[in-house]
């Protein structure tokens, strides 16, 4: 059974339809659609910020542990199915305090899930606190403050939400403390924002890995330091169609900067919204991009390399795929 890393998904993103109307009549709260597929009907996005509206809008259903606990689970398990057998999860921990919910419950909820990934789902697992580069530098700080008090084990802190008009820069004391407390750090850049957005996440921030990163493709110079310092992209191809960030999976730039030799990975994003989990985003590059059993293979591998797991778990991953290069494996498409 070959494994992969999925290293750029969204809890928040991950919650289907029927568990909205779940956890809606479980909490009492009233939803303004009719059903499931009058929900589903609103799922054709213009751009990021009409994507975000509703993301933030379903989360209203999210009030307690319980509640992240279940849409934790419910990822986790679909994820198996996928062949993620590594998953660093991202949480926007401030888009719920905002609303009322206590940071240690929330936080809470989501590692009841998670510490028992292993043993329930055979997935290794981290949780990343996303904080949103829409709100202020002073937010974000005490939102990683809160976090770290919870006493929730991190994996690390990232940065998400809008790029355009939020320099990365405002964050750079709240990084720069994450980094000091020995936490690892990725950030979102190059999705709407130009190849100079992941240029501003790397001087400025200094993470380990770029989210998205895709219009990186537009700068050879930025290509080149992301090859020759080994970066990794989590690049999510469905989700940048969906969003209008790339006009068709067949010009999508993963491809041109696999081959080019950047650590280019496959990740899913907010799966429930896109169209698709990892094992969906996998195939349908495959399939629109032409890639070779090899070259499906090395995306898995970057993955599993560009993930924060300890080396053990990284080497028994990367093992999975011994078959696949010797020709002794059904090739490049997963194995649930």
């Amino acid at each position: 059974m070959t494994a992969w890393a999925e290293l750029h998904v969204h809890l928040e993103g991950t919650l289907e339809p029927e568990l909205i109307f779940a956890l809606a009549r479980r909490n009492g709260v009233r939803l303004p659609y009719a059903d499931v597929e009058d929900l589903r009907a609103l799922y054709d996005f213009g751009d990021l910020q009409e994507f975000l509206d509703l993301y933030y809008a379903n989360m209203q259903v999210l009030l307690r542990g319980q509640d992240f606990t279940d849409l934790t689970d419910a990822y986790l398990a679909r994820a198996a199915r996928a062949g993620v057998r590594r998953a660093e999860v991202f949480f926007d921990l401030q888009a719920h305090t905002a609303r009322g919910v206590p940071a240690t419950e929330a936080l809470e909820g989501v590692n009841a899930a998670l510490s028992r990934s292993h043993e329930r789902y055979g997935i290794s697992s981290g949780l990343i606190v996303t904080l949103l580069r829409h709100l202020s530098a002073e937010s974000a700080m005490e939102a990683y403050e809160q976090a770290v008090a919870s006493g929730v084990p991190l994996l690390g802190i990232g940065l998400c939400s809008t790029e355009v008009g939020n320099p990365a820069s405002r964050f750079r004391e709240v990084f720069a403390r994450a980094q000091a407390d020995g936490l690892h750090t990725v950030a979102h850049a190059g999705e709407e924002g130009d190849a100079s957005y992941v240029t501003d996440v790397l001087d400025n921030l200094h993470v380990e890995r770029v989210d998205h990163g895709v219009r990186a493709v537009d700068d050879p110079l930025l290509v080149d330091r992301l090859v020759a310092e080994q970066i990794p992209l989590t690049v999510c191809p469905l989700s940048n169609v969906r969003l209008k960030g790339v006009a068709d999976l067949r010009v999508h730039p993963l491809a041109d900067l696999l081959r080019r030799g950047v650590r280019v990975t496959v990740n899913s994003d907010d799966p429930a919204y896109f169209g698709g989990y990892l094992d969906d985003n996998v195939e349908a590059v495959r399939l629109a991009l032409g890639l070779t059993e090899d070259e499906v293979r090395d995306l898995a591998l970057n993955s599993i390399a560009a993930s924060f797991a300890p080396p053990e778990v990284k080497a028994e991953l990367a093992a999975s795929w011994d078959d696949v290069a010797a020709g002794t494996s059904g090739g490049g498409r997963l194995t649930p």
